[in-house]
C-alpha cells in the first residue's frame, strides 16, 4: 500500500505571493481578471491606456474587494511605454510572475472593402505585437527565476471564422499561433504560455448592441445562458497557478461549448 500524498502547503490554485499584470484591466473582461486573480492572493498591476477617471473607479473595485493592486499607465503597443510600466511594478510590486495580455482596440465588424491598412495594422499591433513586447521584458526576469505564466486572452472567432471580420480574426490567428510557438520555446525554462478563448460576453462596451444579435448569438450557446467576466477570470487564476505548470500550449475555450475541440 503506498503512503499517502502529503497534505498541500497552501490551498489549490492559491496565486498568495504572486504579482499579475492585466492589460486593459480596468474594464470588462480584464477588470474581472484582475479581481479573480487578485482574489486568488496575487498582488495585481492593472494597466490602463487612457480615460483615467475610469481607471480608478476600477481599481476602487477591485481593492474593495480586498485585493492589493495599483493602476499602471502604458500603452502595450509602445516599447519603451511597456518597458517604464515593468520598472514601476518592480518597483512597487515586484518582479511579474503572471501577464495575462487582454488589451483590445474597438472591433467593428465590415466587409473586407471597408477596411484599410491601417486598421488591420492597429489589430496586429494589439494582438501580436503587444504580446511580442510584454514577453521579451517580463521573460529575462521569468528564465531566471525559472518559473512564470503568459496567458493571452484570444477569442472564439479565430475557431468559427466569423464574418464580416477579417482583420480580427487574422489578428487573432496571428496571436494563437504565437502563442503556441512561445509554448515550446520557453517550456524548458518552467515558464507556461496558455490562452483563453471566450465567446462573445456582455461587457460594459456591449450596452448599444442589437438585441436581435444578442438573441441570435445566445441561441447557439449549449449551456444555454451568457458567459460572465468572472468565467474568463477563474479560467485565468486557474492557468496562473503552480497546479497548471504542466499545461502549455493550450486554449480554454469559455463560451458554453460552442465550439468544442
Amino acid at each position: 500500500m503506498s503512503a499517502p500524498s502529503p497534505a498541500p502547503s497552501r490551498p489549490p490554485f492559491s496565486l498568495a505571493g504572486k504579482v499579475a499584470l492585466v492589460t486593459g484591466a480596468t474594464t470588462g473582461l480584464g477588470l474581472a481578471t484582475a479581481k479573480c486573480l487578485g482574489l486568488a492572493g496575487a498582488k495585481v498591476a492593472m494597466n490602463y491606456a487612457n480615460n483615467q477617471s475610469r481607471a480608478e473607479k476600477g481599481l476602487q473595485e477591485v481593492r474593495a474587494a480586498g485585493v492589493t493592486a495599483d493602476l499602471y499607465r502604458a500603452d502595450v503597443t509602445d516599447a519603451a511605454e511597456v518597458d517604464g510600466m515593468f520598472m514601476g511594478i518592480e518597483r512597487m510590486l515586484g518582479a511579474v510572475d503572471i501577464v495575462v495580455i487582454n488589451a483590445t482596440p474597438a472591433q467593428p465588424q465590415k466587409s473586407i472593402e471597408e477596411y484599410d491598412w491601417a486598421f488591420y495594422q492597429q489589430m496586429l499591433d494589439f494582438f501580436v505585437k503587444s504580446p511580442y513586447l510584454l514577453a521579451r521584458r517580463a521573460l529575462p526576469s521569468m528564465k531566471e527565476r525559472r518559473t512564470g505564466r503568459l496567458i493571452n486572452i484570444t477569442s472564439e472567432v479565430f475557431l468559427l471564422g466569423v464574418a464580416p471580420f477579417s482583420a480580427y480574426v487574422a489578428a487573432k490567428g496571428g496571436q494563437t499561433g504565437w502563442s503556441r510557438s512561445m509554448a515550446r520555446e520557453v517550456a524548458p525554462h518552467g515558464i507556461t504560455v496558455n490562452m483563453i478563448a471566450p465567446g462573445w460576453i456582455p461587457v460594459e462596451r456591449h450596452q448599444s448592441d442589437p438585441q436581435a444579435d444578442k438573441d441570435a448569438y445566445l441561441a447557439t450557446v449549449p449551456a444555454a445562458r451568457w458567459g460572465l467576466p468572472e468565467d474568463v477570470g477563474w479560467a485565468a487564476s486557474y492557468l496562473a497557478s503552480d497546479e497548471a505548470a504542466f499545461v502549455t500550449g493550450q486554449t480554454i475555450a469559455v463560451n458554453g461549448g460552442k465550439t468544442v475541440w
